[in-house]
């Protein structure tokens, strides 16, 4: 049985990405464990700008960064909710999950276990966010903008991994644009955004108020062996009118699959 990571960039992301992903991927799968390998790959998604992660995150209305991330193993899991001011959440969710007797961080209290860990003070405000906060006054000076939430930037990124008869999973994503402080996706959410047990791995990505009110990485999970990885997915997927996107893993197959373009990397060692 080969190793395998596999990476996204995001429901809608720029297919041209994935020579990219597939160099990062090659670059984390290393003589890792399986999380080792799926947190690696979205460190590097991270710290890539292109992406809605990490450095790369898009504002909330109000101007600031805040971020979601989440990893996952069989029997485990952690994620930090809404933290501002680091450089890699997914790091600091791996943190919560082997250094903490908690699950789940937000806000404040995230960012104060991230200092405790050695997390040191980050701003991942760029350019880009620096844009879309501007388009946003411009498009909403009459404060109408609950009408106007059609056009969101909800972009995550994420891998799954299998080493040996492990599996693992890693997401983090800064979130849709524009939202409230505060908003809470798919992403860190057990079962919702990730969910990894002892038959394999799934993340997704895209509109994650309509992914977590439909638990859909437990939903695909739960159907692994009734038929094929990626028949499940696609039947899952279609049940959605907004955008989505799967990646997954078994013992014996991968698969991927989004009513959107997305961006894909693959590394087998």
């Amino acid at each position: 049985m080969e190793n395998i990571v596999l990476l996204h960039s995001g429901a809608g992301s720029d297919t041209s990405f994935s020579k990219r992903l597939d160099n990062y991927a090659s670059r984390a799968s290393k003589n890792f464990n399986a999380l080792d390998n799926a947190t690696n790959s979205v460190v590097l998604m991270e710290n890539d700008p292109d992406f809605n992660a990490g450095t790369g995150s898009v504002p909330r209305i109000d101007g600031t960064i805040q971020m979601d991330a989440a990893v996952a193993i069989q029997d485990n899991f952690g994620s930090v909710i809404a933290i501002e001011n680091v450089k890699n959440p997914v790091l600091i969710a791996r943190d919560v999950m082997l250094k903490s007797p908690h699950i789940m961080l937000s806000g404040d209290g995230a960012i104060k276990f991230a200092r405790i860990m050695g997390h040191s003070e980050y701003n991942p405000m760029t350019k880009k966010a620096q844009k879309l906060i501007e388009k946003l006054k411009n498009d909403y000076k009459n404060n109408n903008f609950p009408e106007k939430f059609k056009d969101f930037y909800h972009d995550t990124v994420g891998a799954v991994a299998r080493v040996g008869n492990e599996f693992a999973a890693a997401v983090s994503t800064g979130g849709a644009f524009p939202m409230l402080r505060g908003r809470v996706g798919d992403s860190p959410i057990p079962g919702a955004g990730i969910f990894v047990g002892k038959k394999g791995a799934v993340v997704a990505t895209g509109m994650g108020e309509e992914i977590a009110k439909s638990i859909l990485s437990y939903k695909i999970y739960s159907k692994i062996g009734e038929k094929g990885l990626a028949d499940i997915i696609k039947e899952e997927i279609a049940k959605f009118n907004v955008s989505v996107g799967i990646i997954a893993i078994d013992s014996e197959n991968y698969a991927y699959y989004a009513n959107k373009p997305m961006a894909i990397g693959i590394k087998k060692f």
